[in-house]
């Protein structure tokens, strides 16, 4: 029987791994198709985990399909139709130094995750790993799909596009977000709206908003409710978002906490002191390895909790719902393999002209459409000037780190630093840099000292 092999890297992920074989396996398009399921993981007591947990999803299913499970990557991806990859090593400790140390250099960043100058550590971190597996796939499945849930979405597309040859989605769910907030203020049900949005993964503005069935424009019911609104209500999340409204016009998204990354005065607005707590008198989470307290996420989330703390070990995968996910690779997955049409809210892909006024080889996040013939970016019109140019600034620092990272460059790192909007200062951005360099330096690609641009220093060749 013919099957569409899946190679699913990190599924020894306590969430991105259950979810995922429960999707995959879930579709009855791809159980038609044939399934045959590779789990990935550098960790071989989860992998025995995840492989159990996959078997006892498909018999509960009844679907009869091959699933094993590998440390080999090569192996992995041979004959591959779809790579699927969710990887981070250790994640909310160095999202710690990511988040805390750029802060104590005087640059007010609110998440420092996929943008401000903590995300591109952090994005320098995933950039190995994430273009290893893009060189792997060159050798043996070069004209399979890489679907990719690690952040920052953006710059490792970007990393993907300009290293190697391989085509690479970045999916991310952060629209839905922004589209839930419009429904809740327009006080309609989100499924009624039929919305388009682009920009870059965490930054994204939406172009049209309209009711699903009249084809109404529903901006300016938007622009009324939005003036009448309690300043304070949902400030955690939208408070931002208002004034973005106001100056610029377009509605964006996800949340305050999100887009506020890009944005050089967004600290104003959200209490980013908060989100990551520890008691310094214990010693900074970086040194004691103990992971600091996620308080303020500006996104609704409780910051009270029980006294006794929960159980890790209590929760099971087995004892989740199998219902999909609403993550958008297995529909990109049915669309290619099956061939139907499938209309995608937000991928991140090279931009190729779907934005005019941005760079066609900039990775952005648009609409797409995926069938037969693979995956299409839905031509979007130009953006607001004022918007566009935040987003230009971006392109460049991606591009710039896409350079540090190839030629082991700090030179060209350091340029990118001095982008960011945060950055204020430049002796404290060298600092910063050396750092973050020395404390993250067994898990960060080396490198060459800093010289003059133009000199030899820091020069090497890409590491294709």
């Amino acid at each position: 029987m013919p099957t569409v092999k899946f190679a699913l890297i990190g599924a020894g992920s306590r969430s991105f791994g259950p979810s995922s074989v429960r999707d995959i396996l879930l579709s009855d398009l791809l159980a038609e198709a044939g399934i045959h399921l590779v789990l990935v993981d550098k960790l071989a007591d989860r992998l025995d985990e995840a492989l159990g947990y996959a078997q006892r999803v498909a018999e509960r299913l009844s679907r009869r399909c091959a699933i094993e499970a590998t440390t080999n990557l090569d192996r992995a991806l041979d004959g591959a139709s779809f790579v699927v990859k969710a990887i981070e090593v250790d994640r909310f400790l160095y999202w710690t130094q990511d988040f805390h140390i750029p802060r104590h250099y005087g640059f007010r960043q609110v998440f420092g995750e996929n943008g401000g100058p903590g995300s591109l550590f952090h994005a320098l971190r995933n950039m190995g790993p994430t273009v290893e597996i893009a060189r792997a796939m060159e050798r043996c499945c070069p004209d399979a799909l890489l679907l990719s849930f690690t952040n920052p979405e953006h710059k490792l597309c970007e990393a993907v596009s300009r290293c190697t040859s391989i085509t690479a989605f970045g999916l991310c769910h952060g629209v839905f977000m922004g589209l839930h907030q419009i429904a809740g203020i327009l006080g309609v049900p989100v499924e009624t709206l039929d919305a388009k949005a682009c920009g870059i993964n965490h930054f994204t503005w939406f172009q049209s908003i309209r009711d699903r069935q009249s084809g109404e424009d529903l901006y300016p019911r938007l622009r009324a409710a939005e003036a009448e609104g309690d300043w304070l209500s949902d400030w955690h999340e939208i408070g931002l978002a208002r004034i973005l409204f106001r100056r610029y016009g377009l509605w964006p998204s996800p949340a305050a906490n999100h887009y506020g990354e890009y944005i050089g005065w967004a600290d104003e607005f959200v209490a980013s002191e908060l989100q990551y707590f520890y008691d310094p008198e214990d010693g900074h989470p970086w040194e004691t390895g103990r992971i600091p307290e996620f308080v303020y996420s500006l996104s609704g989330d409780k910051t009270t909790r029980p006294w006794r703390k929960p159980d890790p070990q209590a929760s099971s995968p087995d004892d989740a719902p199998l219902r999909p996910s609403g993550e958008l690779a297995v529909p990109i997955m049915e669309a290619v393999a099956c061939g139907i049409r499938r209309d995608l809210d937000a991928v991140n892909m090279p931009n190729r002209g779907a934005i005019p006024n941005l760079p066609d080889d900039m990775v952005v996040e648009v609409p797409a459409v995926a069938d037969g013939d693979g995956v299409r970016a839905v031509q979007m019109e130009p953006l607001p000037e004022a918007i566009a140019a935040m987003l230009r600034t971006q392109g460049s620092i991606n591009k710039l780190l896409v350079e540090a990272f190839s030629e082991r460059s700090r030179a060209k790192l350091l340029q990118a630093i001095l982008l960011e909007p945060t950055v204020n200062s430049y002796r404290n951005a060298v600092a910063m840099m050396n750092e973050m360099l020395r404390l993250q330096a067994s898990i960060l690609p080396p490198m060459s000292p800093l010289g003059p641009v133009g000199s030899t220093a820091g020069a090497s060749a890409d590491r294709r």
